[in-house]
């Protein structure tokens, strides 16, 4: 009796020592999504600012008088003649889009590859990938760019596309193999003795059950073709070709900057990013969670 009175005290304190760490642990997670979401808020609400609202003396956490003239503004006007807001979103869209697809593809069928079969230089490929990585994009600006003039693609859309491309890949080949790999073999061996193709069991086994991977790898990839500033810059000289990274650069003036229309660019900048996330959401928590377990 006297042993069991003197364990429930024990338990009671651990019980209430996990209780207060957790507590602890949700209270620090609160204090880090503020921290990340405070730019976002302080974005969209200056935004909604008039003009002497965002350079008054005195910071207001709200807009007095909330407008839409900043959105107006750089919806109706034009950054350069000629060429509208727009313009520069449907750009980013099809060259972000497209970076996604291609780098999806090429990405599955390589870890594919890599994980399936057995070739030469299958581990100084792999080594490669990781090698390709540590290489600063600033130092590869002037060879790509010469090897854009070359190929004749200066000045053109797909000219970022394939760069993009080529920075994607690498991280999405190798996060990809992992998934694959942890594909059981049996589950195709099986298939192929119903009587079904190597494409039947790419396309109805092997590509379902990495799906998640490949959500992963596509934001990483729509991250890259989407925010890319250096590049685009470039190899684009052609003013109705910019992207909007390029396009919020016209913003920015020698004595000035108009905080406004940065900030209501910025929001609708931000806006296909976040729906993109929202979209694939569930898929790409699976995707992280199942690369963490089995890759």
């Amino acid at each position: 009796m006297r042993g069991g009175a003197g364990r429930a005290p024990t338990r009671a304190g651990g019980r209430g020592r996990r209780q207060a760490r957790r507590l602890a642990l949700n209270g620090a997670g609160l204090l880090v999504a503020l921290f990340a979401a405070f730019p976002v808020y302080w974005m969209i609400t200056t935004s909604l600012k008039p003009s002497g609202e965002i350079f008054a003396s005195t910071p207001r956490p709200l807009p007095a008088e909330p407008t839409l003239a900043h959105y107006r503004q750089i919806l109706t006007g034009n950054l350069i003649p000629g060429v509208t807001f727009a313009d520069f979103f449907l750009n980013s869209v099809l060259v972000a889009v497209t970076t996604v697809l291609l780098s999806g593809l090429v990405a599955l069928l390589a870890a594919t590859a890599v994980a399936r079969f057995r070739f030469k230089l299958r581990t100084s490929f792999l080594i490669m990938l990781l090698v390709v990585q540590m290489i600063p994009l600033e130092a590869l600006v002037i060879p790509l760019f010469l090897m854009i003039q070359r190929l004749g693609l200066y000045n053109t859309l797909p000219s970022l596309i394939l760069t993009y491309l080529g920075f994607s890949l690498p991280f999405a080949i190798w996060m990809l193999r992992g998934f694959v790999a942890a594909v059981p073999r049996e589950l195709e061996e099986a298939a192929a003795i119903d009587g079904a193709s190597r494409a039947q069991i790419f396309r109805r086994i092997l590509f379902p059950l990495v799906a998640p991977g490949l959500v992963a790898t596509s934001i990483f990839s729509f991250i890259i073709a989407w925010n890319e500033l250096i590049f685009a810059l470039t190899f684009i000289n052609r003013q109705d070709r910019y992207t909007l990274p390029v396009a919020m650069t016209f913003f920015f003036g020698r004595d000035d900057t108009a905080w406004g229309p940065v900030m209501a660019a910025s929001t609708l900048f931000t806006l296909p990013v976040i729906v993109f996330f929202l979209l694939v959401q569930r898929r790409m928590v699976a995707g992280l969670v199942a690369g963490a377990v089995k890759g």
